[in-house]
């Protein structure tokens, strides 16, 4: 495990670039086995329109917090929200919507500091990749539970689908 401290704080416009090369690295480490090379080339060519759409989030008042190494780099990204209107059944009212860290943090706490940043302890949903048994694991270990729930995606992710897990404030271990 590693001794490394991180700085966690939200996420400024000025940010925002660094962040998703950051994310997109992440998508690298975590998914070349399941995408193309395709995938990561239009992800890195839509990263002008993705940086103005986290922008306006920003600006909005949407909260993105971002993990900063010892030299001020961005190793791990997390942020949330309400959920979309078709999980309103669920009776949580915070969504997940993205966590990364860099593949040489895994283990080191980071990922479990990032969600608890964003979540603060309360109920929530996530959606995570059918089959990414490293995400689901370390979900499960902060009380997530599948709730059966399993969507297909579309576009640059189509042929993967996504499961939904669900935490409630008596579902922490």
């Amino acid at each position: 495990m590693s001794t490394q401290t991180y700085t966690i704080r939200l996420a400024t416009p000025e940010d925002i670039s660094a962040t998703l090369e950051m994310k997109l690295l992440a998508w690298r480490q975590t998914y070349t086995d399941q995408r193309p090379e395709s995938f990561f080339n239009n992800a890195q060519a839509r990263q002008e329109l993705e940086a103005d759409w986290w922008a306006r989030g920003l600006a909005q008042g949407a909260e993105l917090w971002i993990a900063l190494d010892q030299d001020s780099n961005i190793v791990g990204v997390a942020g949330g929200g309400p959920v979309a209107e078709e999980d309103l059944g669920t009776g949580v009212g915070l969504e997940l919507q993205v966590l990364y860290v860099l593949a040489e943090h895994y283990g080191s706490g980071l990922g479990a500091q990032l969600l608890e940043t964003v979540l603060s302890g309360r109920d929530s949903l996530l959606w995570v990749l059918e089959g990414n048994a490293r995400a689901i694991a370390f979900y499960k270990k902060h009380g997530f539970i599948t709730d059966g729930r399993i969507e297909s995606l579309a576009d640059d992710w189509a042929g993967l689908r996504e499961i939904c897990m669900v935490r409630r404030g008596d579902s922490r271990g």
